[in-house]
């Protein structure tokens, strides 16, 4: 019988502290895979969606609030800004290219998002069928979006006033939009966005307020808003500037993305660090575990041990069975943590899925978790080191001799 064979013997006979020693490693190792996955992948996503955005701007509030809203469209918007402020960016030298979006509506959980064709146009998205928007009260769907509700290329819809979850708000059942385009997945913010023309967002909310003649249609034509505007530098120095200058307007506010991207990654991060933390003790109470459990298995095999020395057993042999049963409960922990950790990202990214956050995969590797299989059979290691060599100082004569 080899080793490996002999120490799964052993293990099985033990089968409380086999469980409790793989729970613990099990569950160590699960948080931190689980907690790898999620940041990883926001980060990445976070990026991805604010690359070539250098400042957004929109109206008076937390810059953070103006970020979350404006680009990952996770948060409500801090208000409007006048048409007139989006012309002035747009002519401003140091701009070299103005998005100017409007947001206010939904339809079954996804925002409506009025934009020029630039908007898609800076996240490379390309069209799975139909075309885009030429006309007010047409649509492209994202592909999620497109994905989730089966709506294809000629369907309608009507929006519903607000930008909460899904049947938070009074639908627009008098200005259906008209399905004109869907876009291919681009893995960005625009998988779970409706994008119309801006002009069908004033439309919207123009009609629902109901002018009742010409002067007032003018008047609300006049009175149009936009909710922020994406700007891109035409030049370093422009960083430098042009925040400042957008500050000291009463009425606009300008937030660096980022900026305060590492300003949210700080704050979670210690919530992140604070978990990390709890793994690691679960993983180091996992080889106190390990020590215990073949620590006093050892005192229950003091004859064993002798006998087998006594049928040709090396000390060496005995070393080694003690170290592979601290090997196998730390890999066997290991390999069952990685497989948990796995299964939790993949339920979390179902979950942020259904509630129209950012897809969390559980079928993605990474490198950091190679790291976490050698911290595990280190630990299983240094847990197998005492006992393991109290069983190669074994005394045959006198062991045998106390029976």
């Amino acid at each position: 019988m080899n080793l490996a064979s002999l120490s799964a013997s052993y293990l099985r006979a033990r089968p409380l502290n086999t469980v409790l020693s793989l729970g613990l490693l099990a569950l160590g190792v699960a948080t931190i895979v689980l907690l790898v996955l999620v940041v990883s992948q926001l980060e990445e996503r976070m990026h991805r969606d604010a690359r070539g955005i250098d400042l957004v701007v929109g109206a008076k509030g937390s810059p953070m609030q103006l970020i979350l809203s404006g680009i990952y469209h996770v948060d409500a918007p801090t208000g409007n800004i006048p048409l007139s402020s989006v012309e002035m960016l747009s002519r401003n030298k140091m701009v070299k290219r103005a998005i100017p979006l409007a947001l206010g509506d939904s339809w079954r959980g996804y925002r409506i998002v009025g934009a020029p064709h630039a908007y898609p146009q800076h996240y490379d998205a390309t069209l799975a069928g139909g075309r885009l928007w030429e006309k007010p009260m047409e649509a492209v769907l994202g592909a999620e979006v497109a994905a989730r509700t089966g709506v294809a290329v000629g369907g309608t819809f009507a929006g519903a006033h607000g930008i909460g979850t899904e049947g938070g708000g009074e639908e627009h059942a008098e200005s259906p939009y008209t399905v004109v385009g869907v876009l291919n997945r681009t893995d960005s913010v625009l998988d779970r966005m409706v994008l119309t023309g801006i002009e069908s967002v004033w439309r919207v909310h123009e009609h629902a307020q109901g002018p009742e003649d010409e002067a007032d249609r003018k008047a609300l034509e006049e009175a149009r808003e936009v909710t922020v505007v994406l700007v891109q530098y035409a030049s370093p120095l422009a960083a430098a500037t042009l925040p400042r200058q957008i500050n000291a307007q009463s009425e606009l506010q300008a937030a660096s993305p980022a900026y305060e991207t590492a300003r949210l990654f700080r704050i979670v991060g210690v919530g992140v660090e604070a978990l990390r933390a709890f793994a690691l003790v679960l993983i180091v109470a996992a080889g106190l575990s390990v020590f215990i459990a073949l620590y006093n298995a050892l005192e229950e095999r003091r004859y064993d041990l002798a006998v087998m020395r006594t049928l040709g057993a090396s000390r060496g042999k005995l070393f080694g069975l003690l170290m592979t049963e601290g090997v196998v409960l730390s890999l066997l922990g290991a390999v069952l943590g990685l497989a948990l950790g796995h299964l939790l990202a993949s339920a979390l990214g179902g979950w942020l899925e259904a509630e129209h956050y950012y897809a969390v995969s559980g079928l993605q590797w990474r490198p950091e978790e190679l790291w976490l299989i050698a911290v595990a059979l280190g630990v299983g290691m240094l847990a197998a080191l005492l006992p393991a060599w109290r069983a190669y100082r074994t005394e045959v004569s006198r062991t045998l001799a106390r029976g």
